[in-house]
């Protein structure tokens, strides 16, 4: 029997590896072999990494779903919180907008202020 973990995401024990990556047949889930640490990596549109807590700027006009408002390019997001991308159909940042309210962003469309 191998001794390799269970995968993270749906505790499946058929899990294998392939070079430096370990996978999972039955969810596709893909991680590293080496770093056995669960620690959430979120890095914003130029490869800063965010944390708990940091100031955002928006660097694209965003369309507001279900409205006809459009969040501005320049727009900050003060005091952000991490979420993990796979529990929130990838939108990896919680925060609350001025003029908007609570909201979720793609860290793709933010950088770090």
């Amino acid at each position: 029997m191998s001794n390799l973990p269970a995968c993270p995401k749906c505790d499946s024990e058929y899990t294998y590896q392939d070079q430096t990556l370990l996978i999972c047949p039955e969810c596709a889930h893909e991680w590293s072999a080496e770093d056995d640490s669960n620690e959430l990596v979120i890095r914003d549109n130029v490869g800063n990494l965010l944390q708990d807590g940091d100031t955002v700027t928006i660097v694209k006009d965003l369309k507001v779903r279900g409205s006809s408002q459009v969040i501005k390019v320049g727009t900050k997001a003060k005091n952000i919180r991490l979420l993990n991308p796979e529990e929130h159909d990838d939108h990896d940042i919680d925060c609350k907008i001025p003029g908007f309210g609570p909201m979720r962003l793609k860290s793709n469309k933010v950088k770090k202020a």
